[in-house]
């Protein structure tokens, strides 16, 4: 039995990052948002006693539950999928806040080279530079300067900590708060990068450098650099987090009605557009339709496509026949590349950090560097982070190191904090057969077909990482480092191990209803009156962490709403 409610004007699925900017921004409108999200409500006081880390990094009590409902995964469409049944290349938040409570808080824009990524390239490179089975490569249909606007309000409302970065794109204001405190790792970075003729930064993060009051009167106090941000909720509300900065106005509106512990299993459909969703409520199991005249889709990336495809919204995408949008351009990130120091006679306080606590230098992102004679396209950040070394997750050791036993305990003491990384964060770019859609045979808790991830690195990422090695291996040779192991070479695709959490992709905005799922609003081309909200939006992803370009999106959709519930129709034509 399922209970149809009254209907309201908007229900907004997943009150992370995107869901709380839109209910923000719509009940600030005056207009009435049910909020559903399928874990518990959250605020910095149940972080109170966050510094656990087996309880939040190891049995991951933020995080949805894999036994309930998971993923599938397959490195190629001919392989079988099985289910992920622990976490490791990425970790799927549950509760008000989302993935925006559990965060590091790197905070980027992305380039204007990324929004108009294939017109860039080819009219530097031409055609030939983008190979056939990157044929998903596409402009995201909006530019760096009509976005600029709504990186701004983002930045504001979280009260990003950076400086001004030259081979980014223009700024209308400075960061709003100063950048974080550089620590001795990070001036061993900075001066390595300054005498190889770079211009280092600092990385600019939601961790607060100072005491900060945004523009909706929210107050919060500054970091205190004690290393328990990711995966952990910040009891300071120091880091930028959706409980603590943009439901809390939603809910002060008293136009938001948030309910917790409601799982939304589909959309409902009537003539060609949403008529609303059904839930459950995880508490007692009761069933709930609920009407609404705008359905927002904002839970995650995975969810998100798999709302869609188990609703029967949208086209999905067919890997053969190139057809389809929903679950199209699924990409992740290259970490290959990367360097590990390790000294004889330096220390660093590597307990202390913050989430976004580093440096980075950025000529060697995007196109900030001639890719002639290269055969990849994009490129990396190279950066070196202090998040803080937790006593039971890091025990770095030089390669050749048994894995357990005396000696592994001996080098883990010895250079515990005489260690020293050198990182990339690569593009990842779209590939034909890198894709989302239902798996045929395992169902979650419900009876609903799982997500299943087809994925494998890229020719583009392998060159890629092979590229950035010796830029890394350069720098560690630079810093003095008496061991330098490098990862020159980039291994299969491993859900269980490779270490980025950056999923972007499968319902892509675009200006083509042939090509994309979304308009630049985020809205369906197939179904005018469901917007769809998060990194799945992104055609590609780039070099950067994606927070920041999620919430300016949501910022741009917010507007988008509005204006569609008070003239309807397609907002942008195709």
């Amino acid at each position: 039995m399922v209970t149809k409610l009254p209907k309201v004007p908007v229900v907004v699925v997943g009150m992370g990052w995107a869901g709380g900017i839109v209910s923000a921004e719509l009940t600030k409108a005056g207009i009435n948002v049910v909020g559903l999200e399928r874990g518990k409500d959250r605020t910095t006081a149940d972080y109170t006693m966050g510094h656990d880390e087996l309880r939040y990094q190891h049995r991951q009590e933020l995080m949805q539950d894999l036994s309930k409902e998971t993923i599938t995964y397959r490195n190629t469409v001919s392989g079988k999928a099985l289910p992920m049944r622990h976490y490791g290349t990425f970790i799927v938040g549950d509760g008000v806040g989302g993935a925006g409570s559990h965060w590091n808080g790197q905070t980027y824009r992305f380039l204007p080279y990324d929004f108009e990524i294939r017109t860039k390239t080819i009219e530097r490179y031409g055609i030939e530079k983008i190979p056939a089975w990157m044929e998903g490569l596409n402009d995201w249909g909006i530019t760096y300067d009509e976005m600029e606007p709504y990186y701004d309000t983002f930045e504001k409302m979280a009260g990003i900590s950076g400086e001004t970065v030259e081979l980014w794109g223009k700024r209308t204001n400075p960061y709003p708060t100063p950048p974080l405190v550089k620590t001795p790792l990070m001036k061993e970075f900075e001066k390595a990068a300054t005498s190889l003729g770079y211009k280092p930064f600092v990385i600019p993060a939601a961790n607060l450098s100072e005491s900060y009051t945004n523009p909706d009167g929210i107050s919060r106090g500054a970091c205190q650099y004690c290393a328990y941000c990711e995966n952990f909720g910040c009891e300071y509300g120091a880091k930028g987090d959706p409980a603590v900065t943009v439901i809390p106005v939603a809910k002060q509106t008293g136009k938001l009605d948030l309910r917790t512990h409601s799982n939304v299993l589909e959309l409902t459909k009537s003539g060609g557009k949403a008529s609303g969703v059904i839930y459950v409520d995880m508490l007692t199991g009761e069933k709930f339709e609920q009407p609404a005249d705008v359905v927002v889709v904002a839970s995650y990336v995975f969810n998100n496509s798999r709302l869609l495809l188990n609703s029967g919204i949208g086209t999905p995408y067919d890997p053969k026949t190139g057809k389809g949008t929903i679950g199209k351009n699924y990409c992740y990130q290259v970490t290959a590349g990367s360097s590990q120091l390790f000294f004889e006679d330096k220390e660093f306080n590597l307990y202390g950090g913050a989430g976004a606590l580093g440096m980075e230098i950025a000529e060697y992102m995007g196109d900030n560097f001639d890719h002639s004679e290269v055969d990849f396209i994009h490129g990396a950040g190279i950066r070196s982070t202090q998040y803080g070394d937790r006593p039971i997750a890091v025990n770095r050791v030089p390669a050749g190191t048994p894995n357990w036993g005396a000696e592994f305990k001996e080098k883990s003491i010895k250079y515990a904090n005489s260690n020293f990384p050198v990182k990339t964060q690569g593009a990842s770019l779209p590939h034909k057969e890198n894709y989302l859609d239902l798996d045929p045979e395992f169902k979650d808790e419900f009876g609903y077909p799982l997500l299943r991830m087809t994925y494998e690195y890229t020719d583009n990422d392998r060159a890629m990482g092979k590229y950035m090695s010796a830029i890394t291996r350069k720098f560690a040779e630079e810093i003095g480092a008496d061991i330098i192991d490098t990862n020159e070479e980039q291994g299969p695709f491993n859900v269980n191990k490779d270490s980025n959490t950056h999923n972007t992709g499968g319902v892509i905005m675009g200006t083509d209803p042939e090509k994309s799922a979304l308009n630049t609003y985020l809205q369906m081309w197939e179904a005018e009156n469901v917007f769809v909200l998060g990194a799945s939006a992104f055609p590609h992803n780039s070099s950067f962490n994606p927070t920041g370009t999620l919430g300016a999106l949501s910022y741009r959709a917010a507007e988008g709403i509005q204006k569609y519930l008070k003239e309807g129709g397609l907002l942008v034509k195709a």
